[in-house]
């Protein structure tokens, strides 16, 4: 979404480095490409003025002028700045003390309403709520019926007593919707309402008319984060006519140029609650201005990545596997664990997404849109093609057996030798790591195992001796080698012998009682 920003803004901070001081022109023309990778980004441009102003303002100041590198000055200021205008902090929900929470979900056709009434139902779900789901769009066709297959998938009931695609009333199935749910003891209400193709007073007056059938504790605009600058009118309109607490942006992940998503929060004086960034009913959750700061920056969101990965990694398993890496367990580590660890990883969600949450992988970008998701299925095929014995000792798989696992797999002999390899390399990578080594071919840190300073490393390697010192003088030179050959010649530094006496070579060979006949090889 963020792809052109984040690239342009990168560039921009390159041109700093290396800067012991910042000039009256460096500032002004680093605030200009400012100004343009946010005007191509499409956001709005009261929004760019104030932003921009802000920034060009504090790097004047003294946080700037003082600091060792003005460059991560200007780079922590736009970060900061990015947090203001995205809401900074975030917002949670807010819950009702009695009775059933209402939360009412508003916005235009096509903004994705219906899909992310059942994300959102997951999420609090696994948040442990017992929401239900409440069709009060009956103007749309099939609305009715997609709510109800979204509410199975997801194991939340819902409430549809009119048939839809034109026909009932949506205030009183929105005003009837609370007594079920108290009669259902249901603690979430979460209404879907029509939307329309653009903003009209019909849509005004039909969402206002169930808001107030409805009382809700929560109002929310929905708002398809790639409509660019109409995100922002529409989002303005929708204030002024109904009123809502927070916004939730879908379709993050597609590849528009997200000024919508910089733009609402700003205008509106609306924080942005919720993101929705993919199309599987899990890729939902709470829009945090920081992190979302940070990816635009290509610093990562390794918090969101943990929290990601508490969720759905088993704490056990991992306990296990990394024990086994270290020495502790029972056995080795082997195929199994590593398709387990992979298979994990899978239920992260997308790997081109994970990695694009760690630091620095925007210049990776490319690489990252072409990745292969089913690799990984490949991997699994290949493993599931050996024998259990293969599996626990990859190095019984000899040649006969690889060009087996690739005909049982449907893969090449050369994509098996290359995930054994792989696995090999990996392990001891990752056995070295999980040991306090730090990583292969790098030096340890100094007070972690595996690790030290000078002194770690004048124990773990013996001093060599001194070799013999060779004068610079041609013609001392060739007298120290004379001088040692005669010394050889002598006995000195004979391996069979002391360095006084010499060796009697006729003696030593008899005293090895070799065959009669081996004397024609001493010729």
């Amino acid at each position: 979404m963020f792809a052109t920003l984040s690239d342009r803004l990168s560039d921009t901070f390159k041109n700093l480095r290396g800067k012991g001081r910042l000039s009256e022109a460096d500032i002004d023309a680093t605030a200009r490409e400012i100004r343009i990778a946010l005007l191509e980004a499409d956001v709005a441009l009261p929004v760019v003025k104030q932003f921009v102003g802000a920034v060009k303002e504090r790097a004047r100041g003294e946080e700037v002028s003082k600091a060792l590198n003005p460059a991560q000055q200007i780079v922590k200021i736009v970060n900061e700045e990015l947090v203001a205008i995205l809401g900074g902090e975030t917002r949670r929900l807010r819950y009702a003390k009695n009775g059933p929470t209402v939360i009412m979900l508003a916005g235009l056709q096509g903004a994705g309403k219906t899909t992310l009434a059942a994300k959102l139902a997951l999420w609090l779900k696994d948040q442990g709520k017992t929401p239900i789901l409440v069709a009060c769009d009956l103007q749309r066709p099939n609305a009715v019926n997609q709510l109800r297959v979204n509410g199975e998938r997801v194991g939340v009931p819902v409430y549809a007593p009119e048939p839809g695609n034109g026909v009932g009333d949506p205030v009183s199935v929105a005003r009837a919707s609370i007594e079920e749910a108290k009669r259902r003891l249901h603690d979430v209400v979460i209404v879907d309402t029509a939307g329309r193709l653009g903003v009209d007073a019909e849509l005004m007056q039909q969402a206002a008319d169930i808001r107030d059938a409805v009382q809700p504790d929560e109002v929310l605009f929905v708002v398809d984060a790639m409509i660019g600058q109409d995100a922002v009118s529409t989002a303005q309109a929708f204030l002024d006519g109904v009123g809502y607490d927070g916004v939730v942006l879908t379709k993050l992940d597609g590849d528009a140029r997200g000024g919508a998503a910089l733009s609402i929060a700003s205008i509106t004086g609306k924080p942005v609650m919720f993101a929705s960034n993919g199309e599987k009913l899990t890729d939902f959750d709470l829009f945090h201005p920081d992190r979302m700061a940070s990816r635009i920056l290509d610093m990562g969101d390794m918090m969101s990545l943990i929290e990601q990965a508490e969720r759905t990694f088993d704490a056990e398993q991992a306990m296990k596997a990394a024990d086994k890496l270290a020495g502790r367990g029972d056995g080795d580590f082997t195929l199994d664990d590593f398709l387990e660890q992979m298979q994990q990883v899978r239920k992260l969600g997308s790997l081109s997404k994970i990695m694009g949450m760690l630091p620095g992988m925007g210049q990776f970008r490319e690489q990252l849109e072409n990745f292969d998701e089913r690799e990984i299925d490949r991997i699994q095929a290949i493993i599931q093609s050996m024998t259990p014995a293969e599996r626990a000792n990859p190095k019984l798989i000899d040649g006969s057996r690889r060009a087996r696992i690739a005909k049982g797999s449907g893969r090449q002999v050369s994509d098996v030798n290359q995930l054994v390899d792989r696995f090999f390399e990996a392990r001891k990578m990752m056995q070295q790591m999980a040991r306090g080594g730090g990583m292969p071919g790098m030096p340890g840190m100094p007070g972690m195992p595996g690790g030290g300073g000078k002194k770690a490393k004048a124990k773990q390697q013996p001093k060599k001796g001194k070799g013999r010192r060779v004068s610079g003088n041609p013609a001392k030179a060739a007298q120290q080698e004379r001088a040692s050959k005669d010394k050889a010649a002598a006995g000195g530094g004979n391996p069979f012998g002391g360095n006084d006496e010499p060796v009697d070579y006729e003696k030593a060979a008899a005293a090895l009682d070799l065959p009669s006949d081996f004397s024609k090889f001493l010729k």
